[in-house]
């Protein structure tokens, strides 16, 4: 199991959190764009593990920023018709309302695991 000064070396809020929220996203993007070559429509697959791991790792600012620019990717360029900004439909609406719900929870939790780790490394 990592140890928590491994993962906690990145403080929210910081640079450093944005480059790795940032790479991350292209990241869900380029794995998003080979599933979908595979013929897979998977809007937002790829982002819930990437933004798990960066709220684990550069905090809950940077989940959050990571799930609303996945939020705006998704409906700007896999959303039909593509590369355009177009009106949402209810099914789509409510795909990107329970996408924002589930990443909203894993952020949460993520930052409890970063609080219970940082209260774990404090001498007592």
């Amino acid at each position: 199991m990592a140890r928590p000064e491994y993962w906690l070396r990145l403080k929210p809020w910081s640079l450093q959190a944005l480059l790795v929220a940032i790479a991350g996203l292209v990241v869900a993007v380029a794995m998003r764009e080979v599933l979908a070559s595979f013929g897979m429509r998977l809007d937002f697959a790829t982002f819930i593990p990437i933004i798990m791991v960066i709220s684990l790792l550069a905090g809950a600012p940077a989940g959050a920023f990571t799930a609303v620019s996945a939020i705006v990717i998704v409906w700007w360029a896999f959303t039909p018709p593509a590369f355009e900004f177009s009106p949402l439909n209810r099914t789509e609406i409510d795909r990107f309302q329970l996408f924002l719900l589930a990443v909203s929870v894993l952020i949460w939790f993520s930052h409890l695991c970063r609080v219970i780790a940082r209260m774990k490394r404090r001498p007592t």
